[in-house]
């Protein structure tokens, strides 16, 4: 008895000491980027001032908001463009990707014959193609959306093929010895076992997405009042305009931070009830 009154209060204390480092690491989670944020801005800002560089090399950051304040119509007209684009291109990246990696799930002959192409796309550089895009798509934005689409296509196709062929085999033969057809085994076990490789590639391609917009836009030169982020950003740059440059630059990756914000919790709420790596994060 006197040895177990003894141990007690050490294990209620090592435990309450795990508790505090848990509720320290959730804090710390969010304070300690955030005061390194401020801490990079303030110093921004000091510098600034300290060299007294002019607004049109680099603006401080009260000016870079207030030119987001002053010119929102202006940058969030834009940003709806690069954003159609962007969703678009997931869209049909999603669509593409699952259609194709489910073929070569079916088929190592079809996965062996274009699996090779998809590569070959992937590892190319975009600036590289597009002069062939120029050449054969009359439309603006459908050349916009076919670089952001390549961009985005990859990881998709990948991670899903990955996780369709990556099923257990005893799984497999289980459904077999049941008499389960292609497509029920496609259903019922393939499928959702790759749905944490698909929802990994998904968050890969939203980001993405959204720089193979930019970058299409920055390439294709595209101006006019249907322009998108990249040509203020170009624009910007011709007349020395830094405020506004620097605003749509931080608009842009405000913009990324969101999308795969928003994609991590999608992929989230569709894993929490019975992938392991959602049950680890909630507990």
């Amino acid at each position: 008895m006197t040895a177990v009154q003894i141990q007690a209060p050490a294990v209620d204390q090592e435990e309450m000491r795990r508790a505090r480092s848990q509720r320290l690491e959730r804090v710390g989670r969010w304070v300690v980027p955030l005061a390194i944020m401020v801490l990079a801005i303030w110093l921004w800002d000091r510098i600034c001032v300290w060299n007294e560089i002019p607004q049109y090399i680099l603006p401080r950051p009260g000016v870079v908001l207030q030119t987001l304040y002053n010119d929102a119509g202006l940058l969030f007209g834009s940003l709806l463009v690069t954003l159609k684009i962007t969703f678009l291109s997931l869209l049909l990246a999603v669509i593409g990707g699952v259609g194709l990696s489910v073929l070569f799930a079916q088929s190592k002959w079809v996965e062996m014959s274009f699996f090779p192409f998809a590569v070959v796309l992937q590892v190319t550089p975009i600036v590289a193609i597009f002069p062939l895009i120029n050449i054969y798509v009359d439309n603006q934005t459908a050349k916009l959306l076919l670089c952001a689409w390549i961009v985005a296509f990859f990881p998709i196709l990948s991670n899903t093929t990955l996780g369709l062929n990556s099923v257990d085999r005893n799984l497999r033969d289980l459904f077999r010895l049941n008499g389960a057809r292609r497509w029920q085994e496609l259903w019922h076990l393939r499928l959702p076992a790759a749905m944490p490789y698909f929802l990994g590639g998904l968050k890969v391609a939203g980001g993405l997405s959204l720089i193979g917009a930019v970058v299409a836009e920055f390439v294709a030169g595209a101006s006019g009042q249907s322009s998108g982020l990249a040509s203020r950003i170009i624009e910007a740059g011709y007349r020395l305009n830094a405020p506004r440059l620097f605003a749509a630059l931080i608009l842009i990756s405000l913009t990324g931070i969101v999308i795969f914000l928003v994609l991590s919790l999608i992929s989230h709420l569709i894993l929490r009830r019975w992938h392991e790596s959602a049950l680890k994060q909630e507990g």
